[in-house]
């Protein structure tokens, strides 16, 4: 089968994409990359090359969010630039980097941390659970919950269920 041949099939798998280590910080928009393909000094935009053929699938499949634009054969160095909620600009020069330095590069600047996806891999798993309540859960309190006790701010508990006087009749039957 010719669909099969090459390198192609190996970068349109769902178990490639996800092997992807860069997610970006929720601040990044735009990412715009620019190199040649082609003409004098091509050896120093092949690293950018090959980074748009291996590794801009799965920053694209990654980050959903972001838009991705690429410009060949307009200009004389290669560089990728990024622009950030209220306009700011990011640019990082990749002239005669190989694709890893440059994911490595784009993963310290704009990148969220090992423990940052973590944390929020926690967070998300945390929310899912219906017995955790909390400031950073769906519910506030375990009064909220069905079937629980009213909450005793709003309705006042009977006396046999408060620790108080409890100990109180205890002591007093002694």
């Amino acid at each position: 089968m010719p669909f099969m041949y090459g390198p192609q099939p190996v970068r349109r798998t769902v178990k490639f994409l996800e092997q992807g280590r860069l997610i970006f910080l929720e601040r990044v928009r735009i990412m715009s990359l620019n190199f040649n393909t082609m003409g004098l000094r091509r050896e120093a935009h092949k690293g950018m090359e090959d980074f748009v053929f291996w590794d801009l699938p799965r920053i694209i499949y990654k980050n959903p969010e972001v838009q991705v634009t690429l410009f060949k054969n307009m200009t004389p160095s290669p560089f990728i630039r990024f622009w950030l909620d209220g306009g700011r600009q990011v640019i990082m020069d990749t002239d005669s980097k190989t694709n890893t330095e440059i994911l490595n590069q784009i993963i310290k600047t704009l990148g969220k941390t090992e423990e940052k996806l973590a944390q929020e891999a926690f967070m998300r798993e945390q929310k899912e659970t219906q017995a955790n309540f909390g400031r950073n859960f769906p519910k506030w309190c375990i009064c909220e919950v069905e079937s629980q006790v009213p909450c005793p701010r709003i309705v006042e508990l009977p006396k046999k269920m408060r620790g108080k006087y409890i100990v109180q009749e205890i002591a007093s039957k002694e």
